[in-house]
C-alpha cells in the first residue's frame, strides 16, 4: 500500500476526529464519559474468567478456616502467617491472615490478568477501533479503562475480607481483638479496621494496575501484557527481600504492601498509609503518563 492510501488508523483519524492519535475534538459531555464506565464495568464483570479469578481469591480464607478449624491443637504461636494463630479466639483473623497471604501473589495476578487486558484485550479482538470511533476519545477511554481496573482492586480486596469474615463467623467465636499496640477493641471497630486495611491494600495495587496498563498499550496480545504485569510484580518483591538493594526498596512498587500494622494500633497511625499512598500516586502518574503518551499516538490497526 502506498503512503498515499489511507490505512486504517488514518482513515479512523480522518473520519473520526475524537478518536484520533491527537484526542481533539473529544466530546466534553460527561454523560458520556459514565456511559463509557458502565459498559466498560459490564464488560468486565459480565465475564465468566472475572467471576473466576474472584472465586479463588474467596477461596483462599475459606481454606485458612477450614484447615485451621481441623486442626485439634490449633495454629502455634509465631507459626505461619501473621494473625493465623488468632483465628481460633476470634473469627474476624480470617481476613486479616487471607489478605496478609493474598497480597505477594494472588492478589497482584488478578489484578494483572486485568490491568493487562484493558487496552491489549480489545486490541486482540479487533474492538479498539471501533471504540475509538465512539465520540468519546483516547483520553477518555484509557481513563475508563484504568478506573474500571481500580474498581476491581476493591472488589477483589472486598471479597477477600467478605469470604473471610462470613467464614470466620461460621467456625469460630467472635470477641474483642487485641491490636499490636495492646490495646482491646470490640467487634464493630475491628471490622472498620479490617475494612482500613482493606482501603490500604487496595490503594497498593493501584500502581500495579498503571503499569499493567501502560503495558497494556505496548501489544496486540493481551496474554503477553498480564504475564508481563505479574512479573514486575514478582520481580519488585524479590529485589525488596535483597538487602543487597537497600537503596532501592523506597522506589520499589511493593514496598509498603505489607505495611498496613500501624492500621491495627490504637491511635491509629496514618504515616505508613500516607507513605503507600504516595509511591503508589508516583507510579499512577509515572505510567499513566508513559500510557497516555504511547496510546495517543498509537496507530490503531485492529
Amino acid at each position: 500500500m502506498s503512503s498515499a492510501e489511507p490505512g486504517p488508523a488514518r482513515a479512523i483519524g480522518e473520519r473520526a476526529p475524537l478518536g484520533s492519535p491527537s484526542g481533539e475534538g473529544e466530546s466534553r459531555h460527561p454523560s458520556l464519559g459514565i456511559s463509557l464506565l458502565v459498559s466498560e464495568l459490564s464488560v468486565i464483570y459480565r465475564r465468566p474468567r472475572t467471576w473466576a479469578l474472584l472465586a479463588a481469591l474467596a477461596a483462599v480464607p475459606i481454606l485458612i478456616a477450614v484447615a485451621v478449624r481441623l486442626t485439634d491443637d490449633g495454629p502455634q504461636p509465631g507459626r505461619g502467617p501473621p494473625f493465623l494463630d488468632s483465628i481460633t479466639n476470634n473469627g474476624l483473623f480470617v481476613g486479616f491472615t487471607a489478605l496478609v497471604v493474598c497480597i505477594p501473589l494472588f492478589l497482584p495476578l488478578t489484578v494483572g490478568v486485568v490491568a493487562g487486558d484493558t487496552i491489549a484485550g480489545e486490541a486482540g479482538h479487533g474492538t479498539l477501533r471501533y471504540l475509538l470511533i465512539v465520540p468519546a476519545g483516547r483520553v477518555r477511554l484509557l481513563l475508563v479503562k484504568y478506573v474500571g481496573a481500580a474498581i476491581f482492586c476493591l472488589s477483589a480486596t472486598l471479597t477477600i475480607v467478605l469470604a473471610g469474615t462470613v467464614i470466620g463467623f461460621a467456625l469460630f467465636p467472635l470477641g474483642d481483638v487485641t491490636l499490636l499496640s495492646g490495646d482491646t477493641i470490640g467487634p464493630g471497630e475491628s471490622t472498620l479496621r479490617l475494612l482500613l486495611v482493606a482501603g490500604y491494600v487496595t490503594v497498593s495495587l493501584l500502581g500495579l494496575s498503571a503499569v499493567g496498563l501502560f503495558i497494556s498499550t505496548l501489544t496486540d496480545v493481551p496474554v503477553g501484557a498480564m504475564a508481563a504485569t505479574i512479573v514486575i510484580a514478582v520481580a519488585s518483591q524479590v529485589v525488596g527481600a535483597l538487602p543487597q538493594l537497600a537503596w532501592l526498596h523506597p522506589w520499589l512498587l511493593s514496598n509498603h504492601w505489607l505495611g498496613f500494622g500501624d492500621l491495627l494500633r490504637q491511635p491509629i497511625s496514618w504515616d505508613s498509609f500516607g507513605a503507600n499512598a504516595l509511591l503508589q500516586l508516583g507510579y499512577i502518574a509515572l505510567f499513566g503518563a508513559l500510557a497516555y503518551g504511547r496510546f495517543t499516538t498509537k496507530d490503531v490497526l485492529s
